[in-house]
């Protein structure tokens, strides 16, 4: 089983920066693929950012170039670097973890999930 803890998230101002990471821990494998995603509620998760074991990432259109995915795989953490941030980007943001390579940023092919940091950004 794997556990995923986020954290980072807090309150800041419009164009400010926040950077989340999430701590894996229990099963991982060599193979895999981890992304954020966020929500807001009332709305459909959204992914956002994803990083696999090949080191592809992709990027969802509403944060690509404000947003940078990395991951210390020493740590077992993954960190999502958001910077310019948007009253819009306020949500709960959600670690997620697949243990197939390969990017994706569809909710339905992750299986292990963490409890979500908020983030919201006021204008």
């Amino acid at each position: 089983q794997t556990q995923l803890a986020e954290s980072g998230g807090g309150s800041v101002q419009s164009g400010g920066s926040l950077r989340l990471s999430c701590a894996a821990s229990g099963y991982t494998d060599s193979n895999y693929c981890m992304a954020w995603f966020r929500q807001v509620e009332g709305k459909e998760r959204e992914g956002i950012a994803a990083i696999d074991s090949w080191g592809s990432t992709i990027y969802a259109d509403s944060v690509k170039g404000r947003f940078t995915i990395s991951q210390d795989n020493a740590k077992n953490t993954l960190y999502l670097q958001m910077t310019s941030l948007k009253p819009e980007d306020t949500a709960m943001y959600y670690c997620a973890a697949k243990w197939i390579a390969g990017v994706s940023l569809d909710t339905t092919h992750f299986g292990n999930w963490g409890q979500g940091t908020q983030v919201t950004v006021s204008s």
